[in-house]
């Protein structure tokens, strides 16, 4: 089965045909069912939602949009993402940070999210070193370029930041803050002192007023523990994750971690489709660890778990997909959470993690809106494939895909369902049922 996706290309200053812009005339989606089963008229104008109506009730508008077929939600956002790195897996000899690279490479990877239904990105990137602050000024670069199609955030991410080693680190944390709206980042397990990087971390984000975003195994209960007396209430939040090494704990350890965490505010990001290894050591737990994140038991204690992708088919991950339904997904099929609860792990959840406004499917809320073909969220995650996304009340992405079968006997016989044609098809030509 094609499962086509919208194609890397410049983006776009004009709305496309089949949207508006933030402040132009009203655009109606049609006949979307919602999540609790109704089906309805959506009025979006203003980069809002402005009315929503029985199927029909809602006629005059500049264009509208069919949405028959489809279940439309809140948009999901993306918490953790690599895009300076993304679609490198094949990639000969060592990575360049060459900002143009950096910046075609962003870009892209910010498609390939916002193709999948992701109209919020925070994308870590790392800096000092030999790379400075080439690569978080390429990603901001593509932030602006990306500005009315998605909207991207930057995560500065140092590796050391304490002792003599650590001055320049951060000297250049600093210089990131100051270089343009990112969130402070931070890479705990690679410091030789892991609390006084947190202490570092924690300080230049209450200075300047940033959230704070630090990647992390989380296999340490007594780090934790100091991070979670840290951070509490700390704003604008405080985020961590993968947190996979807290699966390897004893119960009684990891859900005393887990009530310290949901104390103090923090929000714990797992990346059910794979590790990103790019910021860690990759040998020490392999690619998947983030996997193990033990997300019922941190949900039990009342912490905010959220899902991200993790790398996009970059060495840590070469099949990495970037699809937040693919995290709903898993932590669906894996985790054992409920279709509904899994979805607000990338969608409420996320946007509430990342900062962002909530959105619902009321008049009044922000028009984020991913459309899914399907009749029902379980049906969504289980094989979701064409999608119409909308960001600032506009179509900004469209994915469609076709399932086809050949004509037989077998088919005629059981009378499946057949997508209509303008011509009739040879005898011996696809069908083709509706869009997957």
């Amino acid at each position: 089965m094609p499962d086509s996706q919208p194609q890397p290309h410049q983006p776009r200053r004009s709305p496309p045909p089949d949207g508006t812009g933030p402040d132009g005339p009203s655009l109606v989606l049609g006949g979307a069912r919602l999540a609790d089963g109704r089906v309805v008229d959506v009025r979006l104008g203003g980069g809002r939602i402005e009315a929503v109506g029985t199927a029909g009730s809602l006629g005059a508008a500049t264009t509208r949009v069919d949405l028959a077929g489809y279940l439309l939600l809140p948009a999901p956002a993306e918490p953790h993402a690599h895009c300076d790195t993304a679609l490198t897996a094949d990639a000969r000899g060592p990575l360049g940070d060459d900002p143009q690279d950096v910046q075609r490479r962003t870009t892209e990877a910010a498609l390939v999210h916002l193709g999948h239904g992701a109209t919020a990105l925070r994308t870590h990137v790392r800096i000092g070193g030999l790379h400075g602050l080439r690569s978080l000024e390429a990603v901001l670069r593509a932030r602006q370029a990306l500005h009315g199609l998605t909207d991207l955030t930057a995560v500065a991410v140092p590796r050391v930041l304490t002792g003599v080693a650590g001055a320049e680190g951060l000297a250049v944390l600093r210089d990131a803050v100051r270089a343009g709206p990112v969130v402070v980042g931070g890479c705990p397990d690679l410091d030789p002192d892991p609390i006084g990087h947190v202490e570092a971390v924690l300080a230049v984000a209450a200075e300047h007023g940033c959230a704070v975003d630090l990647h992390t195994d989380g296999a340490d209960p007594a780090r934790l523990a100091r991070l979670a007396a840290m951070a509490g209430g700390l704003r604008p939040g405080v985020s961590i994750g993968p947190c996979g090494g807290l699966a390897r704990l004893p119960h009684p350890v990891a859900a005393r971690a887990a009530d310290q965490l949901a104390a103090a505010g923090v929000t714990v990001v797992c990346l059910p489709q794979g590790d990103c290894a790019g910021l860690e050591d990759p040998g020490r737990h392999g690619g998947l660890g983030a996997c193990r994140t033990p997300v019922r038991l941190l949900r039990a204690a009342g912490v905010r778990v959220t899902a991200g992708s993790g790398a996009l088919r970059d060495a840590a991950n070469p099949v990495g997909r970037g699809d937040p339904l693919e995290s709903a997904y898993l932590l669906a099929a894996q985790a054992g959470l409920a279709p509904e609860e899994a979805y607000q792990a990338v969608s409420a959840r996320a946007r509430a993690a990342m900062g962002l406004p909530e959105v619902r499917v009321e008049a009044g809320f922000p028009a984020e809106l991913l459309a899914v073909r399907g009749t029902g969220l379980a049906a969504v995650l289980s094989l979701g494939y064409s999608r119409i996304v909308v960001h600032r009340g506009r179509v900004v992405a469209r994915t469609s895909a076709v399932r086809e079968y050949c004509d037989s006997a077998v088919a005629v016989a059981l009378d499946l369902p057949r997508q209509l044609r303008s011509q009739r098809p040879p005898a011996d030509g696809p069908g083709r049922p509706p869009p997957g």
